[in-house]
């Protein structure tokens, strides 16, 4: 019987962490650009950046963490100064700012 308890407890235990877990997770993106996004603005902000070329990884990584400098696209593009000129780098800025953060 005790078993029996004990499991039960570290269920109604482990429910309880999840849902604490869940809120805080919630709480946190509400105060990230993310609470603009919806699964329309990504899919817009996928089709726009193509030409760009950027890697599956890449295009994550901004969805999750829009940048809003040149210096924040850098970081999460790979070789950016080979790949992107400095006016696709503003375009790039300018597509971000309409698709995920407006």
């Amino acid at each position: 019987m005790m078993t029996l308890k004990t499991k039960d407890t570290k269920k109604k235990f482990g429910l309880r962490n999840l849902a604490t877990i869940c809120y805080e997770t919630l709480q946190y993106l509400e105060e990230t650009p993310c609470k603009f996004q919806s699964k329309e603005k990504i899919v817009e902000f996928r089709e726009a950046v193509k030409k760009f070329n950027l890697s599956n990884s890449e295009c994550f990584m901004m969805a999750n963490d829009p940048p809003t400098s040149p210096l924040h696209i850098q970081i999460l593009v790979e070789d950016s100064e080979e790949r992107l000129t400095e006016e696709q780098v503003s375009e790039l800025l300018r597509i971000v700012e309409q698709t995920l953060l407006s």
